[in-house]
């Protein structure tokens, strides 16, 4: 057998079984204009070699790349510009191939074949040994789509895409399928059953269509109903065809695999229009309870998606330009800033305020505003001259229009609790864990106005079963499991947690130097303490600080606990 380096080209008709139902000999007829009046002479100007037909799909050798992509470039504009009656999607790989009379065959081959299926109607879809070999080359643009995992294809490949002249439309034209939500949109995907048992099928349906009924209590989330979901089952349809039948941003799909007594669950997070993985995680468990193994898997990927969507919208939203945000970009921004104590709540403020003067019913960006005075409070940097009674103010604007919303209720606890209404706070964070016991944040607020209420047994239980779910959560989730695990006085946790902070904020060598004090080792909280004071912002006062964490305990004997720690360390209060 001969072999040669070459460059394949795979081509794919969307849409085409579709198509074919509806009118086969009309569909028949285009495809075969297409090839003759266009593709065949595109491929034949570009020195290329039709290798063979199959159905709707095309296969293409080139002994240069640059032709190889030059042709899909022509090939795609001319189709945009023909009126989309032919919408095709390209891959092209360079690679390896072996030759067997007319056919190629080989891992160049099978790469581009999944290159192909990942692309975008109207677009290309390219390797990143395709896009060395093209740069400055060519006049075409291409995109990176970082590293996908492709189907039977051993490692993960980096890719590069060009959207071409349907990118706009393929973005903003939902008129061939459903109309986008304005909220993140969702649909689940039956789990595929890799058991080879057909009796396990119950298994894989029930882990779906649970798992649709806990995000369906994300009201953040649009979430397609089980009917449309399941009416994928069985079928071998692209998740961008889904997305636009559906009007869907993103699609969960994943499978279950019984062997023995355990059970392995794959999931992924795919972004629809370009069938970029977002995120994907696998599950190994020993099988002893199935209902109890089908409530704790689902628990933990409906805790977890969530939180990976949001991650991507902001990833997307950062990146339009400033004039082009609207209310919920503002709010994702604004967010993203003050959750992660960048330094930024200035700016974290403008998003948020920006989003309320577009949209003043916005309820999670009052929210954000009533959190970032409070916390301002708790941090002893007061943003404005009245930040208590403008958090108040904008945690009541926030209830008012959010009131079924855990996320709202769950900002409110926090909010209640820096202000030094504990009852409220109380009231707020177990309507959060009633309205979704799923959510991150309404476990983690429970957790931490459990602790400040006087039972930090069972705060520290609740935030560490919240953080089991998010093993990469940003390091402030995990203060609030350091102050409940001090005030159950255990103080070597509280140590752990505050030593292996990655960015820590100016508060927490103080908070370390109390834990340190009440461990005993006194030598190590002088160290932590002068580290603080050697930091210490200016116009930061320790006392203040210390007055204020007191004043969010409900009983009087925690409060004493906190100063007492402050004491220890020298601080008159």
């Amino acid at each position: 057998m001969e072999r040669k380096l070459a460059a394949i080209l795979a081509a794919d008709v969307v849409g085409y079984s579709k198509a074919m139902a509806a009118d086969e000999a009309g569909t028949l007829t285009r495809l075969k204009a297409h090839r003759s009046d266009l593709f065949d002479p595109k491929v034949a100007e570009h020195n290329g070699r039709v290798v063979k037909l199959m159905g709707d799909g095309t296969l293409v050798e080139f002994s240069s790349v640059v032709d190889a992509v030059a042709c899909a470039v022509a090939i795609q504009t001319a189709l945009a510009q023909d009126g989309g009656q032919i919408e095709l999607r390209i891959g092209i790989n360079i690679g390896d191939v072996i030759l067997d009379g007319d056919d190629v065959y080989g891992d160049g081959v099978n790469v581009a074949a999944r290159l192909e299926a990942i692309a975008e109607t109207g677009g290309i879809c390219i390797s990143d040994m395709v896009h060395q070999s093209i740069r400055s080359k060519t006049d075409a643009a291409f995109e990176p789509m970082g590293e996908q995992t492709l189907k039977n294809i051993e490692r993960p490949v980096t890719t590069w895409r060009w959207a071409g002249q349907n990118a706009a439309s393929t973005q903003k034209d939902t008129s061939k399928g459903a109309s986008a939500p304005e909220r993140p949109s969702i649909a689940v995907l039956p789990f595929d059953n890799m058991s080879g048992d057909p009796e396990q099928e119950y298994f894989s349906d029930g882990i779906t269509e649970d798992i649709i009924t806990e995000l369906s209590r994300f009201r953040e989330l649009f979430v397609i109903a089980r009917n449309s979901s399941f009416s994928y089952k069985g079928k071998q349809v692209r998740v961008q065809e889904i997305g636009r039948d559906l009007g869907v941003a993103y699609i969960v799909e994943g499978s279950v695999r019984k062997a023995g007594n355990r059970v392995r669950i794959t999931v992924q997070l795919i972004e629809a229009s370009s069938g970029n993985h977002v995120w994907a995680e696998r599950y190994d468990r020993e099988l002893r309870d199935i209902f109890d193994l089908q409530d704790e898997i689902t628990q933990t990927i409906v805790t977890l998606l969530p939180v990976r969507i949001q991650g991507a919208l902001v990833e997307n939203s950062r990146q339009k330009p400033s004039e082009n945000l609207t209310a919920y970009d503002c709010f994702l921004q604004g967010r993203w800033l003050f959750d992660r104590m960048s330094g930024e709540d200035a700016k974290a403020l403008d998003l948020l305020r920006t989003a309320i003067d577009i949209d003043p019913g916005c309820a999670p960006a009052h929210a954000y505003i009533a959190l970032a005075h409070a916390y301002s409070m708790y941090n002893l940097y007061p943003v404005g001259d009245a930040p208590l009674e403008t958090a108040l103010d904008h945690i009541k604007k926030a209830l008012s229009t959010g009131e079924g919303d855990h996320f709202i209720h769950a900002a409110a606890a926090n909010t209640y609790i820096m202000c030094g209404k504990p009852d409220l706070a109380d009231t707020h964070s177990a309507q959060a864990v009633k309205l979704n016991g799923n959510a991150i944040y309404a476990l983690l607020a429970r957790g931490y106005v459990l602790s400040y209420l006087g039972d930090p047994a069972s705060g520290v239980e609740q935030v560490a079963n919240a953080l089991k779910y998010d093993p990469h959560a940003p390091d402030f989730y995990r203060e609030l499991l350091a102050e409940s695990s001090y005030m159950l006085r255990d103080y070597d946790k509280a140590i752990e947690i505050y030593t292996g902070w990655t960015t820590p904020p100016p508060h927490t060598a103080l908070l370390l130097s109390i834990c340190y004090a009440q461990a005993g080792r006194m030598e190590d909280a002088r160290a932590a303490f002068q580290k603080h004071e050697s930091e210490r912002p200016e116009g930061y006062s320790d006392e203040a600080f210390a007055r204020v964490h007191a004043t969010m305990c409900k009983q009087p004997g925690d409060a004493e606990h906190w100063l007492e720690g402050y004491r220890k360390v020298g601080l008159d209060v």
